[in-house]
Parts: C-alpha cells; sequence; structure tokens
C-alpha cells in the first residue's frame, strides 16, 4: 500500500514494493488498471536494455539505447469506459506486455479467474475501506496527516495477515497458510510479539530498493565503483 497522488514517482514506488516482495522467485503477474504511469513505471523497475541494430550499408546515426520488458513478464490491463456522468459503460482488457493467451493460462494456473481481471485488488480495497475509517468515504473521519494514515494501514495490514481467518485459505491466515505462523494470533499475541531488526539488516534493504528503482539505462551509465577494503 503505498499513499499520495497517482503520479509517475508513487508509481515506481509501488511496483518497486512489489519487485523487493518477489526477489529471487520467477517474475510475477501484473494485473492493473489503465493508469498511465504504470508502463513506464514497470519498464523502470523490470526493463532491461534494448540495443537497436544497425541495418544496410548505410552510415546512419546510431540510435540511443531503449528498455524493454525482459522475457517472461506478464501484465494485463482493465479499462473501466464510463459515459460523461460517470456511470460503467463495458470493460475492456489488453496484455500490456506478453501474449494474452500467456496471461489467461497464468491467471487460471493461479486460480484467480478466467480471464484478465483486477477482482481481488478490488476486494481488499473495499475490506481496508470497511476496516479502516480513515479511509471510509463520506464520513468525518479523514486524516489529514500522512504519517498517522501509515501506521493505520500498516496495523491493518498485520492484523489481516496474522489475527484473521480467510474463508478462501480452508479457515487459515496467511501467515499461517505461509508457514509463518502454527495457530491463530490473538492481537494481543501480534502487539507483545518482539520484532528487532538490525541497522545493517535496514542498510541492505535500503539499498536493494535502490538498486530495484534504478533502471538499466541509468545503471548503465554509472561509473564502475572501485572496490575498497
Amino acid at each position: 500500500m503505498h499513499l499520495g497522488p497517482r503520479t509517475l514517482e508513487s508509481a515506481v514506488a509501488l511496483v518497486g514494493s512489489v519487485a523487493v516482495c518477489c526477489t529471487g522467485t520467477p517474475l510475477p503477474l501484473l494485473l492493473m488498471d489503465n493508469h498511465l504511469p504504470y508502463p513506464a513505471a514497470i519498464l523502470q523497475v523490470f526493463g532491461v536494455v534494448q540495443h537497436r541494430r544497425r541495418r544496410g550499408p548505410v552510415k546512419r546515426r546510431r540510435k540511443q539505447p531503449r528498455l524493454k520488458a525482459p522475457p517472461g513478464l506478464l501484465a494485463g490491463v482493465v479499462l473501466k469506459v464510463r459515459d460523461a456522468t460517470g456511470n460503467l459503460l463495458r470493460v475492456r482488457t489488453r496484455a500490456l506486455f506478453g501474449r494474452r493467451r500467456d496471461i489467461v493460462q497464468r491467471i487460471r494456473q493461479l486460480g484467480i479467474g478466467r480471464g484478465i481481471n483486477t477482482a481481488h485488488i478490488e476486494r481488499i480495497n473495499g475490506t481496508v475501506r470497511g476496516h479502516v475509517a480513515r479511509l471510509g468515504r463520506r464520513t468525518r473521519n479523514g486524516s489529514r496527516r500522512r504519517r498517522p494514515l501509515q501506521w493505520a494501514l500498516w496495523l491493518f495490514r498485520d492484523l489481516y495477515n496474522w489475527t484473521r481467518v480467510h474463508a478462501s485459505l480452508l479457515g487459515r491466515t496467511p501467515a499461517m497458510a505461509l508457514g509463518l505462523a502454527q495457530e491463530l494470533w490473538t492481537v494481543r499475541q501480534y502487539v507483545n510479539h518482539p520484532v528487532h531488526v538490525r541497522d545493517f539488516q535496514r542498510a541492505l534493504w535500503a539499498e536493494q530498493r535502490e538498486e530495484l528503482l534504478t533502471s538499466a539505462l541509468e545503471a548503465r551509465k554509472r561509473k564502475k565503483r572501485l572496490p575498497t577494503a
């Protein structure tokens, strides 16, 4: 969950958070709405350098390399067509990266539908708004400051994953499904659980995140650092 206006910077930060969670695993399946900065943000985080080859004997000015989607990256877009008053007319879907057939096959393998959709993120969006009063529409509980809202979202995220059972997980919590917990935690257990992260580990995470948010073109332009003792 990323707070702030929907800009290119926030889109890059959101996609970068997904990349951090998926480090060491195959490329994720990305399903999103038709937000314009998403393609550029995905290429900045996951893209690789595309070199253009010269064709023909005529010497031409060499074109600058650009970013392209890596092999195996699948991304689908859901576009909601509305009229002038905001009423939904129809829903269109398209493949942003990868073939549409491969995206649909991956969705069916994961068991999250039979076509390109954003139903799961819309469902979690409704769940968050129903449990976090600061996000409720047309109420007096709106947040005027960023940090309290971020703290409330972090608290909901942890309670959602550790203290709440899910019917889709056969009465287990996401933490139990991932093997992080053996039983259902109470709120008291969550509050009393000690969590300590070393400063060195935080520095490693920050460096890893900065590396993921740096596009392949920017990393190519950087000078190599000399090894130090």
